[in-house]
């Protein structure tokens, strides 16, 4: 994703999704770590791993801009639990009963966005005002203290280093350049694991195989991706009683097909294959990200443990 300089409501919105999915802090902060820190076992981070990150992470971001005289409020790292990701079919029958394709979810995450109180809170702003709260978080964009990596998809990405997102990062980090690197060559791999796994002549004969399936329970459609489009595609309605059930009919054929041609086993054993292999290739910005991930979590932890005491010992005493 290349850097470009943003349309002021462009930026907006950019700043107002952000800040609804990661979190940052200028001043009560836990120490960042020394050059000689290290950690004896980098172990792959747990789900809780990665909540506490993202909070500390957004609770860092939060007094940052505080400290810069704007607002933000955190929220959770998954708004929705029952979100999910399925990258290749869905392959989840329970789950393709209670959502389809997620037209439900769909319209939740609207409703998350539209009632999102960092958005309202921007809105609000004076012209120049949001312009400074989006260079707050984002940095100044000709600010010349910028970082630069090369992502595996083949895109130059940059960033500014002083803003409210970047000095959180090193906060929590230490190293700002190698968690720069190391997280957008990593952030870049599933979309790279995934062009390899669908462009595998084995993806492709599993596919041919679900589509047979379908089409002999009365679904004409060539791939996944096609059955998803019909009903996730901008404009559908979602609130059709009809075509909601037709949405779970096709999405539960699709989950059954899946499993009944072996597309799923295909495509979990591709997705391994590649997966394994580009960790090997990015083993170093692999390994040092999950490094600098283990290092950061005590410092995580103490800074979400001591807000909470704070706001124990601050909260008013009911009569």
């Amino acid at each position: 994703m290349r850097r470009h300089q943003p349309h002021p409501q462009t930026a907006l919105i950019a700043l107002a999704v952000a800040a609804s999915l990661t979190a940052v802090s200028c001043e009560g902060n836990p120490p960042s770590p020394g050059p000689n820190a290290t950690v004896t076992a980098a172990r792959p981070l747990t789900d809780r791993d990665q909540d506490v990150l993202h909070g500390a992470e957004q609770r860092l971001i939060q007094a940052c801009m505080a400290a810069r005289g704007f607002r933000i409020w955190p929220v959770p790292r998954r708004p929705l639990p029952e979100d999910r990701d399925f990258p290749y079919v869905i392959d989840d029958v329970d789950w393709a009963s209670r959502h389809g394709y997620g037209s439900d979810l769909q319209a939740q995450r609207e409703q998350l966005r539209t009632n999102d109180p960092n958005q309202r809170y921007l809105r609000r702003l004076q012209p120049a005002d949001r312009r400074r709260a989006i260079a707050a978080y984002n940095g100044e964009q000709q600010s010349t203290e910028r970082l630069q990596t090369r992502s595996p998809l083949g895109m130059t990405v940059t960033r500014t280093s002083d803003g409210c997102t970047a000095q959180a990062q090193k906060q929590l980090y230490g190293d700002l350049t190698a968690w720069f690197r190391a997280d957008v060559v990593t952030g870049a791999l599933p979309a790279l694991r995934r062009q390899q796994v669908v462009t595998d002549g084995e993806f492709k004969a599993a596919v041919k195989k679900w589509s047979a399936c379908m089409q002999k329970r009365g679904l004409r459609y060539t791939d996944p991706n096609q059955a998803r489009a019909a009903f996730i595609a901008p404009g559908t309605a979602s609130e059709d009683t009809a075509r909601r059930r037709q949405e779970v009919r096709t999405a539960v054929t699709e989950a059954e097909c899946a499993h009944d041609t072996g597309f799923t086993s295909v495509a979990e054993r591709l997705d391994r294959r590649y997966d394994a292999r580009l960790r090997g290739r990015y083993r170093a910005e692999v390994s040092n990200r999950l490094r600098m991930e283990n290092a950061a979590l005590p410092r995580a932890r103490a800074l979400l443990s001591s807000d909470r005491t704070n706001t124990t010992t601050t909260s008013p005493t009911k009569e």
